[in-house]
């Protein structure tokens, strides 16, 4: 496998002479730049192995090239040389991330030994990197990751869409991507949209705000609206606007959206001018339209010129498949400053692999991150995973009769399990609000967060994307 290095040196003599060097070894490619610039631009479009930068260049020195890579999380192994060696530098190149230190001039058979051992020692990364890099352009569309055959679906539907300015609805439980969706069609749309993606959740404002939101106003048009101010569907002009939570907008407000749509006009709060803007909506809800409009909830005609183009979301439970393949990319997201990601034990993924994941690809990405807070060796373990995901997933209904425990003590079981399967539950119905769980419980609010608190139950899974 060959491996590529990159020299960042503004000495056009020393980088020649290094190149010939290195490459006088098997199965090495080196690359030059002459400044910390255009060493940065090449790691973001090249994988390389090994870097070897000077400190004093132009444009970018080294300790900030350094600073920049850890910020990134750009997967190389960093070698300073410099002519203005000290201890400090050396320390504090060491800190920020660098394997070693040399000074100039560079001792030739020290600089093969350092390389050698990098190289030996990165064996492992490359090729997690170069399999990453395969499963990410095999599995990934605009930044979706999905080896399941319905996503595939999906991403072909987003192709059809991308070429043409129709209205999408998007369905599907909380957590399983559909802002990422919207945003693939955006991407996707490039060579016909200019415009900015914008983004509103409908369901996080009150109507009166909900209207200067989307619509803007005039000054004052309202208490507080000391100027005027444009609303999101001028920002999205040209562009895609994404109403997420769009099951949740107040009927008065349902009946002025489906007029901007129809007519692709409208004005702003406190105003008489009309306003045209060429935009593409997107939205979104958890919630099945359909039934709200059964109940009167939403309005016929409004779902309608929504529903042009449907997109359903499979849920995570589903698609069994993606989670490896997601729990690799939240691993490598995740990854401490200046280390490697962290690999995923047979056993913990099997936990992965049996969860229900009613919080979908949100819930697993947390459970990812407090995974990669907690680790401390190589390999994430399972007691590294949250509770609520290594948690045997018994309730009443399941719980084995076993006549060699005290009836009280299986009672105490099932009561737990019950118990913790009811909050989860509610939980998810209430989309992570702890007042509405409450609600639903029967019980206080602070009787429930007590009880999420002593079960290690996490709310954030469930919030409203």
């Amino acid at each position: 496998m060959e491996r590529r290095i990159l020299i960042a040196e503004d000495s056009k003599t020393t980088c020649e002479q290094l190149r010939t060097l290195l490459e006088a070894g098997e199965d090495l490619a080196v690359d030059t730049v002459g400044d910390g610039k255009a060493a940065l631009q090449a790691l973001t479009q090249k994988s390389y192995s090994v870097l070897l930068t000077d400190l004093q260049m132009p444009h970018l020195d080294g300790m900030r090239l350094i600073e920049s890579i850890q910020q990134r999380k750009l997967p190389v192994t960093v070698i300073v040389m410099s002519g203005y060696g000290s201890i400090d530098m050396a320390v504090k190149a060491m800190r920020m991330g660098a394997y070693d230190f040399l000074t100039k001039p560079v001792d030739v058979d020290h600089l093969r030994l350092v390389i050698e051992r990098v190289l030996r020692e990165r064996t492992l990364q490359d090729e997690v990197i170069q399999l990453r890099g395969k499963l990410q352009k095999q599995f990934s569309f605009h930044n979706v990751l999905s080896a399941n055959p319905k996503m595939h679906a999906v991403f072909e539907l987003i192709r059809s869409v991308a070429q043409t300015t129709t209205t999408v609805l998007i369905e599907g439980e909380t957590g399983t991507g559909k802002e990422q969706v919207a945003r693939a069609i955006h991407d996707s749309s490039a060579s016909l949209r200019s415009g900015d993606f914008v983004a509103i959740n409908c369901a996080a404002l009150p109507e009166t705000l909900l209207e200067s939101e989307l619509f803007g106003h005039e000054k004052g048009s309202f208490t507080g609206a000391i100027g005027q101010r444009k609303g999101r569907f001028e920002h999205a002009d040209g562009g895609t606007l994404f109403l997420d939570e769009v099951g949740d907008i107040p009927p008065a407000m349902q009946a002025k959206l489906l007029r901007v749509l129809q007519e692709r006009r409208f004005e702003r709060l406190g105003g008489s001018n009309a306003i045209e803007v060429d935009v593409r909506v997107i939205a979104a809800t958890n919630r099945k339209l359909t039934k709200l409009v059964r109940q009167g909830k939403f309005r016929e005609d409004l779902y309608y010129r929504l529903n042009v183009v449907k997109i359903e979301l499979p849920p995570l439970h589903e698609r069994p498949e993606d989670i490896p393949l997601l729990a690799t990319h939240f691993t490598a997201k995740y990854a401490r400053r200046g280390e490697a990601a962290r690999t995923i034990s047979p056993e913990a993924m099997e936990k992965l692999l049996k969860h229900s994941w009613p919080g979908n690809i949100r819930e697993l990405e947390n459970a990812i991150e407090h995974a990669c807070v907690t680790v401390r060796g190589s390999s994430i373990e399972a007691e590294n995973l949250p509770l609520e995901v290594t948690a045997p997933r018994t309730g009443a209904a399941s719980l084995s009769i076993d006549l060699s425990r005290p009836l009280p003590e299986l009672l105490r079981e099932m009561t737990v399990n019950l118990e913790r399967q009811y909050l989860l539950r509610a939980l998810k119905k209430s989309r992570g609000n702890v007042g509405r769980c409450a609600k639903i419980c029967g019980m206080s609010r602070r009787s429930v967060s007590a009880k999420l608190a002593e079960y290690e139950i996490k709310k954030e899974p469930f919030k409203e994307e």
